[in-house]
C-alpha cells in the first residue's frame, strides 16, 4: 500500500525507461487503483501485470472486494495470493486462500501463492512444517497442469521489511525443501519446472548471491521496488 497513483505512474515510467532484463520475467504488482492505468502504460512492453489479492467469489454482497474477473478484465495476468500480510492481518489461513487459488486458474490466471514462517516458528524449528503445511493446503488440490501454472514465493515472515535476509544457504535450504515436497506429490517432473521465488528483504546487495542458488528462480520484492534503479539492477542480478 504505497504511492497514490501519480506517484505510482512516475515510478513505472522510471521502470520502463531503465535497463530491466528483457529476457526474464518481469512482473509489476501494484494496487488496485493503479491497474487500470498501469496496463495501458505496460502495453508495449514486456513486463507483466499482477494483482495483489482477490475475492474467491465471482461476484455478489462482498463490499469492498475485487473478484478474479475484474482483474482479468484490467490486464492483470497474476494474483498474488496467502502474502504474509494476508495472513497475519487478515487471518487468512492456506485452506481459505485455496479457494482463491482454484478461482484464479478456473479464470485462466496465474497464481503467486506465497508461503513462509514466523521467526518463533524458525525458532522453534517448525519452519519445515508450517512450510509444508502451507503447500499441501494451499495447492495440492491442484492437479499437474494446474500446478505448473502456479508460482511459488517462500517469504520467511522474519525477514520482510526487518532488514533481516536469510542467509543464502538458508534460503536454498528450505527452497529445496519446497521442490522435494511437489516431487513427492506430483514427481520430479512438475518439481523442477515450477518456479520459486525468494522474498525477504531482496535488495540489489544481496539479489546476485541469492539468485545464484540452485533452488532459487527468482524474487518477491518489497521496499527495492520502489525505486527504479533498484528494481532494474534486481532484474540484471541473475
Amino acid at each position: 500500500m504505497n504511492l497514490d497513483l501519480d506517484q505510482g505512474k512516475e515510478l513505472l515510467i522510471n521502470i520502463i525507461d531503465s535497463e530491466i532484463n528483457k529476457d526474464v520475467v518481469t512482473i509489476i504488482a501494484p494496487p488496485f487503483i493503479h491497474l487500470n492505468s498501469f496496463q495501458r502504460m505496460l502495453s508495449h512492453t514486456t513486463i507483466a501485470l499482477a494483482a495483489q489479492n482477490c475475492h474467491q467469489q465471482d461476484s455478489g454482497a462482498f463490499t469492498g472486494e475485487v473478484s478474479v474477473e475484474m482483474l482479468k478484465s484490467v490486464g492483470v495476468e497474476y494474483i498474488i495470493l496467502g502474502h504474509s500480510e494476508r495472513r497475519e492481518y487478515y487471518r487468512e489461513d492456506s485452506l481459505a486462500v485455496s479457494f482463491k487459488v482454484n478461482n484464479v486458474i478456473n479464470k485462466g490466471l496465474r497464481p503467486i501463492y506465497c508461503c513462509g514462517e514466523t521467526l518463533n516458528e524458525r525458532k522453534e524449528n517448525e519452519h519445515f512444517n508450517i512450510v509444508e503445511k502451507q503447500i499441501k493446503e494451499g495447492l495440492f488440490q491442484l492437479n499437474e497442469m494446474e500446478l505448473l501454472n502456479c508460482v511459488i514465493a517462500y517469504e520467511p515472515v522474519w525477514a520482510i521489511g526487518t532488514g533481516e535476509t536469510a542467509s543464502p544457504a538458508q534460503a536454498q535450504e528450505i527452497h529445496s525443501f519446497i521442490r522435494k515436497t511437489i516431487a513427492d506429490e506430483y514427481g520430479e517432473m512438475v518439481a523442477n519446472n515450477i518456479s520459486i521465488l525468494y522474498g525477504g528483504s531482496v535488495k540489489p546487495s544481496n539479489a546476485k548471491e541469492l539468485f545464484n542458488c540452485p533452488d532459487i528462480d527468482g524474487g518477491l520484492v518489497g521496499g527495492a521496488s520502489l525505486d527504479a534503479a533498484s528494481f532494474a539492477t534486481l532484474t540484471n542480478s541473475f
